[in-house]
């Protein structure tokens, strides 16, 4: 699925979302390092609890169709962006504090769609996509 057209989906769901305000739903993208398809309950892990990730995903939505890079920075480009890692963040590895490379100021993130919308948006832990201008 491409860039534009990731944004074009978003971007109705959350104007469904604006017609009837108490419909509106939460988002919640969590992003982890290492992780396993089958490492947490929802997936089938039977090793690892998680039950308030089996709640959340017997209650919502739970994606099963994604794709992952191989390290942390192409992979949360590609998450906030819809990009492919090697359009969004054209570098291999991990991005560190006073990298001079990073993620590019002109690039649209899932973050500014849902604030066009009316949401309020908020990121916790690393960043890890640059922090130079």
């Amino acid at each position: 699925m491409n860039r534009f057209l990731t944004l074009v989906i978003l971007l109705v769901l959350a104007n469904e979302c604006v017609a009837a305000p108490s419909a509106k739903p939460n988002f919640i993208i969590i992003n982890i390092d290492d992780l396993g398809y089958a490492d947490i309950g929802p997936f089938g892990s039977k090793l690892n609890r998680t039950p308030h990730l089996d709640r959340m995903a017997k209650e919502g939505r739970k994606l099963t169709s994604f794709y992952a890079a191989p390290v942390c920075s192409p992979s949360r480009a590609a998450l906030m962006t819809g990009c492919y890692p090697k359009r969004a963040l054209p570098i291999p590895g991990v991005l560190f504090p006073g990298n001079a490379e990073g993620l590019s100021p002109n690039e649209i993130t899932v973050a500014e769609v849902l604030k066009e919308v009316g949401y309020a948006t908020a990121i916790i832990g690393k960043w890890h996509l640059g922090d130079q201008p």
